[in-house]
């Protein structure tokens, strides 16, 4: 087993030790586990189905040999919540833990980390029906999934979907080696679409709390900022506020949120320590989970909606900035500085630090927020005060990429109502094309959002958010996406158009060259005059004048002379 904090030294294509394959009574695989210490085992609760049956644990990776070592397992206890669904029908629980009737070595044991999730790639080794011996899959991490705090996860190819025997493996981050969840299922939809999910090490800590002891990693919030029995037991809740800040935890199409929340603000403060409690895999609670319904509506965040909440107070940027790095799994490099590493990274994650301007050095971790913003980072920072770090913030990582990001949408979406728009009635004079979807009501909207964006624009004085723009920028991706495929569509059919009256003027000159005397076919003729006819109107409909064409030329081959190719070369 690597050392804490260390990167797994050791090639990918060695089946793991810790991986365990788990097998019924009546001898068929019933899916995957973690060897979490000698004697425990976590796997899905719907692998064990019958929590009172005994299982066969199997280490694949401790064979030397043919003989694969087997120890008899069942389930700990009351370590046990099964895959149910909360008040939304969304999975919850799934998460069991075995105890062997004899240990295995230490050192084929492995530990859970707590990492940020989004966009990491991913490993797993489960044991499908057709590899039943344990195969490697790969997937990326796309995002959190419902309020259990699961994750959904995209297979690398269609070929490495989780499949039945792969419920219950491990996830090993491809970046550290560190297990980070475990596999829960996988599905392909109606739509063709295919998913795989896991539960993050501290979903499974929150359902298993036993497990922490073989969790390694700091909670994702600190101290300083989880609620307290007192905010509980006073209610101290500022609603509206509350609202908005689920909102941007559940993702409201803002990068950079920031807040004001004075020394001497308990309810506000009280409410901040909510949102960011609730949205914590590992501190939620049960209650916030099944039944959001009792809470004011639209201020419980999805589980997963932050992957760090960051005190600031009193901590330099460097201090704060190891944080971040160790959260997002930068163990790599030790040496260089944190900036620089977060630079480099290709995860990103949801952070939320309280009290930017209680820090140390404010100015020099505007800097460092920069960066993170740079790299596509979503932050939440919440002052003390409105004072130069405030302003400053405010200027540099919301108004000023806000007015870059509305010029980016408004220059799209005039070449989306200019160019792109005059291409496709051009190409819709040209050519008919019956199976191209309308695209007026498309335009409408596009040039409706461009007025609104323009109006907003003319009359904003601070460059805040406009509130309908993530809606915009969707609008503007999709239309774009349509009118694109439509207008390269249309330029196909021109393109078999004009192949279409080469092909015809070709076998006019074939004709022509061996006609004997004045011999006349007025049918042939007709013929070529009805392809001209079609192939000249406008708007061309080309599937009508391929038909024609093919008439033609067809009769032109059956007149043509023996020993005469199309284009009039002798054959040999």
């Amino acid at each position: 087993m690597a050392d804490d904090g260390g990167v797994v030294d050791g090639s990918s294509l060695e089946t793991p030790g810790w991986a365990v394959r788990i097998r019924r009574a009546d001898g068929k695989i019933a899916g995957a586990g973690i060897l979490l210490s000698p004697d425990r085992v976590l796997t899905c609760a719907h692998v064990i189905e019958d929590r009172e049956a005994r299982f066969a644990a199997e280490f694949v990776g401790a064979a030397p040999g043919l003989l694969v070592p087997s120890v008899a397992a069942w389930v700990d206890g009351d370590a046990y919540v099964p895959n149910t669904r909360d008040a939304d029908g969304d999975p919850l629980g799934d998460v069991a833990l075995l105890r062997l009737e004899q240990p295995r070595p230490m050192a084929e044991t492995t530990l859970l980390y707590r990492l940020s999730a989004p966009n990491r790639a991913v490993q797993m080794y489960g044991f499908p029906y057709d590899h039943n011996g344990g195969i490697w899959f790969r997937a990326s991490i796309v995002g959190g999934c419902g309020r259990d705090g699961q994750v959904q996860l995209s297979p690398t190819s269609p070929g490495e979907l989780a499949s039945p025997g792969c419920s219950g493996s491990g996830v090993m981050d491809t970046l550290t080696g560190k297990v980070i969840g475990m596999v829960l299922s996988g599905i392909s939809d109606q739509h063709g679409n295919q998913f795989s999910f896991m539960s993050p090490a501290e979903t499974i800590v929150r359902h298993l709390p036993q497990v922490r002891r073989w969790t390694r990693g700091k909670a994702a919030v600190d101290d300083g900022l989880r609620t307290t029995r007192q905010d509980t037991a006073e209610a101290l809740l500022d609603e509206p506020f509350a609202q908005r800040l689920a909102d941007w935890l559940q993702n409201d199409g803002q990068q950079v949120k920031i807040s004001l929340v004075p020394a001497g603000d308990a309810v506000r403060a009280a409410t901040l320590r909510r949102a960011i409690t609730l949205a914590d895999r590992e501190l939620r609670t049960a209650a916030s989970v099944g039944r959001a319904s009792l809470d004011p509506p639209g201020t419980v965040p999805s589980a997963g909606g932050h992957d760090l909440a960051v005190d600031a107070a009193r901590l330099t940027t460097a201090e704060i900035g190891e944080r971040i790095a160790e959260r997002m799994g930068l163990w790599q490099h030790p040496a260089d500085p944190v900036a620089e590493r977060i630079r480099a990274a290709d995860v990103t994650l949801t952070l939320v630090v309280v009290g930017v301007d209680e820090a140390a050095d404010p100015p020099v971790l505007l800097e460092l927020l920069k960066a993170l913003h740079a790299k596509g980072n979503r932050l939440l920072l919440v002052f003390r005060d409105a004072g130069t770090v405030y302003h400053r913030a405010r200027s540099e990582l919301v108004l000023e990429p806000e007015r870059e990001r509305r010029a980016s949408l408004v220059a799209r979406l005039e070449e989306i109502t200019g160019p792109l728009a005059r291409a496709l009635h051009e190409g819709l004079g040209a050519v008919r094309a019956d199976e191209v979807r309308p695209a007026d009501a498309d335009l409408v909207r596009a040039h409706a959002a461009l007025a609104a964006l323009r109006l907003g624009q003319a009359a904003a004085d601070d460059g805040g958010p406009h509130p309908e723009l993530a809606r915009y920028e969707r609008l503007a991706r999709r239309v774009a996406a349509r009118l694109t495929r439509t207008v390269r569509a249309l330029d196909a059919l021109r393109d078999r158009r004009d192949e279409l009256e080469g092909r015809l003027r070709g076998y006019h000159d074939l004709h022509l060259n061996s006609v004997r005397g004045n011999e006349e076919d007025l049918t042939l003729d007709a013929l070529r005059l009805r392809a001209h006819e079609l192939l000249r109107a406008r708007p061309c409909d080309v599937k009508a004048a391929e038909a024609a064409v093919e008439a033609y030329t067809r009769r032109v081959d059956r007149r043509a002379p023996r020993g005469r190719g199309h284009g009039g070369a002798s054959a040999t």
